[in-house]
């Protein structure tokens, strides 16, 4: 009796990856971390208003800050699992986790629940009213994607006020009135970077746009145009008129000086836009020297004004 020359190596079976460990993961993902840095907008009323140094304001900001992140990734989580199969069809949201099966919708849907009533939680550590600020945002991004996404004109107003709620829940948190120029310019900022963003999409879908976004088949570049056009001239008129308002009532020029800087921020994001690059305004600002070094010079100059008003 001969033996075989060689024998079959036994193959080496792999343990099965944790699907538990998966999910975590997606739904860290579906969070969307990254886009917590829109939540600074919270800063923006203290530091107008030159008080957010002050340790107990600083501290309500601090809240106010994690309150937004907790209730924004909480609408993250319930809108991507609203939308799984519209986004399978698009070329870059049919990775995100819950439309590429990592993540269940309805574990989506319960992460979105808990991280909604943790926001309303920890924001009443700020004042009442500011959870009432939270528990607004929350109901509105919630309409949105369940039916404000598909009204053309009020899916921008809808997206531009919840960047305004950000902005006016840091006043309500510090206890700081908001003066008009203030919730002009916010409120026509916004309007700016939501059309740039939907100029963007239309740009980077092409024709197939409507597939993937019903409202962009009832817009066309001519009509994002206008409305970015508008909204940056409001915008920056009301940036310069509370500017030299500012700077009658102290007398330092550091507020006007500052007009500089934010035209040219403005003008380099809208000529941005113009190139069809706005789809993504976070991913914008991280990857453009231009913007961030606008940014930084718009800062200091604000930063001295305050410092010495």
């Amino acid at each position: 009796m001969t033996e075989p020359l060689s024998t079959p190596l036994r193959r080496r079976r792999e343990p099965p990856p944790s699907r538990a460990g998966g999910v975590a993961l997606g739904l860290l993902r579906t969070a969307r971390p990254r886009q917590w840095v829109k939540n600074v907008l919270v800063a923006a009323a203290p530091a107008a208003a030159g008080v957010l140094l002050t340790p107990a304001v600083a501290a309500r900001t601090a809240i106010a800050f994690a309150a937004f992140c907790l209730a924004a990734s909480g609408t993250y989580c319930v809108n991507d699992a609203l939308d799984a199969e519209a986004d399978r069809q698009h070329p870059r949201k049919r990775t995100r986790p819950v439309a590429a099966g990592v993540v269940p919708p309805r574990a989506a849907l319960t992460a979105g629940a808990v991280l909604l009533a943790a926001a309303v939680a920890v924001g009443a550590a700020a004042s009442p009213a500011f959870a009432l600020v939270v528990v607004a945002y929350g109901v509105l991004t919630v309409a949105y994607s369940l039916w404000l996404k598909h009204v053309a004109v009020i899916d921008l107003l809808a997206v531009s006020a919840g960047f305004v709620l950000r902005a006016a829940s840091g006043g309500v948190a510090a206890d700081v009135v908001l003066s008009e120029w203030f919730l002009i310019v916010t409120s026509f900022g916004a309007l700016f970077v939501v059309t740039g963003k939907r100029h963007g999409e239309m740009a980077a879908l092409g024709s197939d746009s409507a597939v993937h976004r019903a409202t962009l088949a009832r817009y066309t570049p001519g009509f994002t145009a206008l409305v970015l056009t508008a909204s940056l001239s409001i915008t920056l008129v009301g940036y310069c008129l509370w500017a030299f308002e500012q700077a009658a009532g102290t007398g330092l020029g550091w507020f006007a000086a500052s007009i500089v800087p934010c035209v040219a921020v403005l003008l380099r994001y809208a000529q941005l836009v113009h190139d069809g690059r706005g789809s993504d305004p976070v991913e914008l600002v991280f990857s453009d020297r231009g913007l961030q070094a606008g940014g930084a010079l718009w800062a200091l100059t604000l930063v001295g004004a305050l410092t010495l008003s």
